[in-house]
């Protein structure tokens, strides 16, 4: 076999089992586990994990680049998608709709098409296809695009188009109090601070182990995913999300001299199915929740036959 295919049979078998145990898991376990598991991650192990893999990541060179490359990616998905509902809203002119109704199937539509879930699974993709070396720029597109984008403009459009009770402020608030960022900050400041080698060698054990619990807490969700509906849609979202996206921005970012291992890690963050947060925001302002699952979940198995049009297009 080729590198490339070495490369993602090698991605396939941990992601592929990783997700299936948290899918198992998801059945036999209380169903508050994964909210547990979730609040370990979020407050402790992706933070840590985040510092552990900066001690042997390159940051030299343009990293400013990812997160630019982020924000483009939001801002196209989300054009493409307010295209797309204008077109169908022309179609379907003479056609009577509950408009309330309407507007949020909107919103979570909006959101499906604009941030991939960069964090829990661009990680882990981008270490079994890159490496630790370029990892930097993998969290500089995760924290400071797609985490802004989608407490930023996201929870501005679901204010826009939901019925939520939750403040704006609240939740873009919620931002500044992410421990990812925190943590992004104390791993630049301290990444050539000398460890001993048994130290060093546990924070790299404890960030490995902390992607393979990311990859069983995706299996637990998904396996608590209990609709299916508007396949048809979600689809469209998909299709923009996963693939007009960074097929654009990466012949864009190639045209403009962004080459190598840098364009492929902002490519596969680019091509993440949609984030866990769209669900979470879709209920949190009462959008259409029936897509936002659907499209999480279609995105996430669509993410295997995906990834290998990347790497034939954008390998190194």
């Amino acid at each position: 076999m080729s590198s490339p295919e070495i490369k993602l049979l090698e991605l396939y078998m941990p992601i592929a089992g990783g997700v299936l145990l948290g899918w198992f898991l998801g059945y036999i376990l209380p169903k508050s586990v994964p909210a547990y598991l979730g609040q370990f991650l979020f407050w402790i192990g992706v933070p840590i994990s985040i510092v552990a893999f900066l001690r042997r990541t390159n940051l030299s060179g343009p990293i400013w680049i990812a997160p630019v490359a982020g924000w483009a990616a939001i801002l196209l998905g989300a054009g493409l998608a307010w295209a797309g509902i204008k077109i169908r809203a022309y179609f379907q002119s003479n056609v009577g709709v509950e408009i309330d109704r309407e507007e949020q199937n909107q919103g979570s539509f909006l959101l499906a098409s604009m941030v991939g879930n960069t964090g829990y699974l661009g990680y882990p993709v981008t270490l079994a296809l890159v490496g630790q070396e370029y990892f930097g720029w993998a969290v500089f597109y995760d924290l400071l695009g797609s985490t802004l984008g989608t407490y930023g403009l996201g929870v501005a459009l679901a204010a826009r188009f939901g019925t939520g009770a939750h403040s704006f402020g609240q939740l873009l608030g919620a931002v500044v109090k992410t421990p990812a960022l925190w943590s992004l900050g104390f791993g630049l400041a301290f990444r050539l601070l000398p460890l001993p080698d048994v130290v060093d060698t546990s924070l790299q054990w404890f960030a490995w182990t902390i992607i393979a619990l990311s990859l069983i807490l995706i299996g637990m969700r998904l396996s608590q995913l209990s609709s299916w509906g508007s396949v048809r849609q979600a689809s469209i979202s998909l299709g923009i999300k996963m693939l007009l996206v960074p097929l654009v921005l990466g012949y864009g970012l190639r045209s403009l001299g962004v080459t190598g291992l840098p364009l492929l890690v902002i490519l596969l963050q680019m091509a993440m199915p949609p984030a866990f947060a769209t669900l979470i925001i879709a209920e949190a302002y009462n959008l259409d929740r029936d897509l936002a699952v659907t499209a999480i979940a279609l995105g996430t198995a669509l993410l295997f036959f995906t990834l290998p049009i990347w790497l034939w297009l954008f390998g190194v």
